[in-house]
């Protein structure tokens, strides 16, 4: 006799430096509203532990009671990966009966060591929707599960089932429209700024050596296909639905790996979503696949902000390592269209990598500033499990096993030292804008003053450690500032966020 079950998803949604931070507000998941959907049209109940801070034990235990799941559900990316040991564990000792499974980026990747964690009864390989889906209806009937694709098992005696992966869903139009209310939606983060963070893609066509989606397509039996948009018709009735729910919304966010990944669903979706949407958007595009006809046809749409990857200034260095064959004076000029066309720049760069030293990063901060760029985004680098780069840096012995996961300098590297990465980190913009400074002036001046700045900064004496904390002080104050304006006077946040928009593009 089948009986209705329930879903408890668990969303660890916080980082190590802020995980008892309480008060802060939290981000949608786009693949957790997926699965919900799948789930809710099959008549099954699912919930949501959205947690924006590390619970202790008893607050835990009491909330996933409170809920009385048949299945529970995390989602992991590798940096949630100690938070999620630590209340699996609690799981196991408080509710025994109940099974867990988890999901996500990280037990993709290595599944196996996921499935060690104590108290982990499952892990999802690849996409979660139709794996847990079926997971539900077996244990809905009372059949036996352990035969599902894409799932791994743990048996009493520890020993682990691995089934075959299922091929990738190709065509995302059979999928349902994310549950949106899944989630607090007017009480996230980017709801306080009256903007929506979506998704109209899977996947990515490129294989740069330090992302997942490197390896991720490699998981599936048809990976020729791992790139995929919803068709641009239900692409615009999902964003339809979207602002028909919550119509507080003046802003969207997309979030796809590419926004400009196949050139024809581009041009077919863009008079659609001028005609049937036309709200004010930021996306993430790609130097080496926009012409300046694309770029026009962004501004046309409302494209106020584009982020897009540079990641470091060497071309060697960044065709050798990264696997990313652009010509810096093609990045120069698409920056130029993005200035002619009025929309704001925001560059993602990365610092620490394999190899590099701090004179490859200052060519990376000299190209930011020669680009002439709004914003900037430093991440230090970060050795995803399985991917090419950490697999690089683990070859080069700069992986130290004694390195704490949270740490924000992975890598020990000889030429590179840990308060120096920081350093460049911290104080990026910093440098950016000196750099943007110096190239204003005349060539004969600027060539000099440059010369004299590199010296400076790589000099011995210079006090890279001291300015990184003073650089970070600051930037911790700033964050509690925005995050508490963003909760107290939202209309005032976002009043300043149009206001600078303004000044960028005027």
């Amino acid at each position: 006799m089948e009986k209705s079950l329930s879903l408890l998803l668990i969303y660890p949604d916080f980082l190590e430096s802020e995980k008892y931070t309480r008060g802060k507000l939290g981000n949608y998941s786009e693949g957790l509203a997926s699965i919900s959907a799948v789930l809710k049209n099959a008549g099954y109940s699912v919930e949501l532990y959205h947690q924006c801070y590390m619970p202790d034990e008893k607050e835990f235990i009491e909330k996933v009671q409170s809920f009385n799941p048949d299945l529970i559900g995390f989602t992991a990316r590798t940096t949630a990966i100690p938070f999620i040991t630590e209340m699996c564990s609690w799981l196991k000792q408080s509710v025994p009966e109940k099974m867990v499974i988890i999901g996500g980026y990280h037990p993709t990747l290595v599944p196996e060591e996921v499935l060690a964690i104590e108290g982990c009864d499952a892990v999802v390989v690849g996409e979660g929707e139709y794996p847990t889906l079926e997971l539900m209806d077996c244990m809905s009937k009372g059949e036996d599960y352990t035969n599902i694709q894409s799932i791994f098992f743990k048996t009493p005696e520890g020993d682990i089932i691995k089934n075959p992966i299922r091929p990738l869903l190709e065509n995302l139009d059979e999928l349902p429209f994310p549950d949106f209310e899944l989630f607090d939606f007017e009480n996230l983060d980017r709801s306080k700024n009256f903007t929506a963070m979506v998704m109209l893609s899977r996947g990515c066509l490129f294989s740069c050596t330090y992302c997942g989606n490197s390896q991720f397509r490699n998981v599936y039996p048809n990976k020729s296909k791992y790139s995929r948009f919803r068709s641009p018709q239900k692409s615009i009735e999902l964003l339809e639905l979207l602002l028909k729910k919550y119509p507080f919304i003046k802003f969207l966010e997309f979030r796809d790996a590419i926004f400009n990944m196949y050139k024809d669903w581009f041009y077919e979706f863009m008079p659609m979503y001028i005609e049937r949407i036309n709200l004010p958007f930021n996306c993430n595009l790609r130097f080496d696949m926009l012409d300046e006809d694309m770029v026009r046809m962004l501004k046309e749409g409302g494209c106020y902000m584009i982020d897009i990857g540079l990641e470091t200034g060497n071309e060697e260095f960044r065709t050798k390592y990264l696997r990313r064959k652009m010509k810096n004076d093609h990045i120069i000029e698409v920056s130029k269209w993005f200035r002619k066309y009025k929309i704001t720049t925001l560059t993602y760069n990365i610092v620490g990598l394999p190899y590099e030293t701090l004179e490859l990063s200052l060519e990376t901060i000299k190209l930011n500033a020669k680009m002439d760029v709004d914003k900037v985004t430093p991440n230090i680098f970060y050795p995803y499990p399985m991917t090419v780069l950490e697999q690089t840096a683990r070859e080069a012995g700069f992986m130290d096993p004694s390195v704490d996961p949270n740490d924000p300098v992975q890598l020990r590297m000889p030429q590179y030292k840990k308060s120096d990465i920081l350093f460049i980190s911290t104080n990026f913009n910093r440098l950016v804008k000196k750099y943007k400074a110096i190239f204003a002036l005349p060539p004969e001046i600027a060539k000099k003053k440059e010369e004299k700045l590199d010296k400076r900064i790589i000099s011995k004496y210079y006090p890279r450690f001291l300015l990184y904390k003073i650089a970070y002080a600051k930037r911790r104050a700033m964050v509690v500032f925005k995050r508490t304006l963003k909760k107290v006077s939202p209309k005032l946040f976002v009043f300043l966020k149009g206001k600078t928009m303004r000044e960028m593009t005027s």
